[in-house]
């Protein structure tokens, strides 16, 4: 068995576990949770997850998204992880086989102070920015990391800051993507790749507001797309003051397809983060075709030929970055893109999950099983 903890609105952790789901049938496999639909976010959890009541804070979060409403959510977690450390220690003595993985570094965080054994991991800015924030964080984010029993994370970047952070080995395991959807997307649609669409989250470390001021700065500025999986209220509205007539606001893709059929339509996407990890959303643009303008980030280093050749780096300190991506992208996607082998091992989310389930979670099993 094996029972992940995390945030019913991630979509990382809910595709992970739907995916383990989905090669392990015959392990059971839960998710515990505090946050299903609040904030403004789409609920993206079904009637045919199992989901495990981590003592749910929904009714308790403000409306929508901003700096208060995450302030105010620290604030409430901070009041009732004593009840959730419970909830987390008899779960563990009713499940003494379970296997408990913890996405993100608070889920890591509950399960540390409750005392169980876990597998963690977290995301980018949990070990690639916080740490270096605020002391206190970094403290937390240390004990976490040396409690868990192992780390799987997605880019030897992250790899290299949680051993000089914590003196903690972990494991590099690309978390994929759906190439079998994206395929069968591809194949649907035949419209012009013609959009430009930025694809990260509307938050200050995305840069969202440097790619409107690049295309403002454009003699004949193209309409700019943008979706997001979260954003902030006043970040969003500096960016909807830059905003000109033909720009379209998609807000979140809930459902993938419709994602991929977008992308696939599209010849730029961008994503200029201050600080990565390893940026699904990029990988997904590249496999549905589009062309991606990214600042450097050594994942980049790591890629397959096939998809190396369809990125641009850009300089955004150039005022015309954004111009030459354009003029980049409209010779790239001249030519389709085709999956590499390699690029198929890597990406895969079915392979990749098959080899967490085999190194973490078969074996653990078996182990158990087996009483040795």
């Amino acid at each position: 068995m094996v029972i992940f903890i995390g945030s019913g609105r991630d979509f990382h952790a809910i595709d992970w576990y739907r995916t383990v789901k989905k090669v392990c049938p015959g392990m059971k496999t839960l998710f515990a949770t505090d946050l299903i639909e609040s904030e403004g976010h789409a609920k993206i959890i079904t009637d045919k997850d199992d989901i495990i009541n981590l003592y749910n804070i929904d009714s308790l979060m403000l409306k929508n998204q901003s700096l208060l409403g995450d302030l105010w959510r620290n604030i409430i977690k901070l009041l009732v992880f004593p009840f959730q450390i419970g909830k987390l220690r008899r779960l563990a003595k009713r499940h003494p086989e379970a296997i408990f993985h913890a996405h993100t570094m608070y889920y890591m965080f509950i399960s540390w102070i409750a005392g169980i054994k876990f597998i963690g991991t977290p995301q980018g800015p949990d070990v690639l920015v916080r740490p270096f924030t605020s002391k206190i964080y970094k403290y937390f984010a240390v004990k976490s990391l040396q409690a868990a029993d192992s780390i799987i994370i997605d880019s030897i970047n992250l790899q290299n800051v949680i051993l000089k952070l914590a003196g903690k080995q972990s494991t590099v395991i690309q978390n994929g993507i759906d190439v079998i959807k994206i395929a069968e997307q591809e194949n649907l649609v035949t419209g012009k790749r013609d959009k430009i669409v930025s694809i990260r989250a509307l938050y200050e470390n995305y840069r969202i507001v440097e790619i409107f001021d690049s295309r403002n700065h454009m003699v004949n500025p193209p309409p700019l797309y943008y979706f997001y999986p979260f954003w902030e209220d006043k970040y969003k509205a500096r960016i909807l003051s830059k905003s000109r007539t033909g720009d379209k606001d998609l807000g979140r893709f809930v459902k993938k397809n419709e994602m991929y059929e977008f992308l696939s339509t599209t010849m730029l996407a961008i994503s200029i983060p201050e600080s990565d990890s390893s940026p699904r959303s990029v990988y997904e643009a590249i496999f549905c075709g589009c062309c991606v303008a990214v600042t450097y980030n050594p994942w980049i280093d790591s890629l397959p030929n096939c998809m190396r050749s369809r990125v641009f780096i850009a300089d955004i300190n150039d005022d015309s970055w954004l111009e030459k991506a354009i003029n980049h992208a409209e010779i790239v996607i001249k030519e389709p893109f085709v999956p590499s082998e390699e690029a198929l091992g890597i990406f895969d989310q079915e392979k990749s999950m098959r080899k967490v389930a085999e190194f973490f979670y078969l074996k653990n099993e078996l182990t158990t099983h087996n009483g040795l």
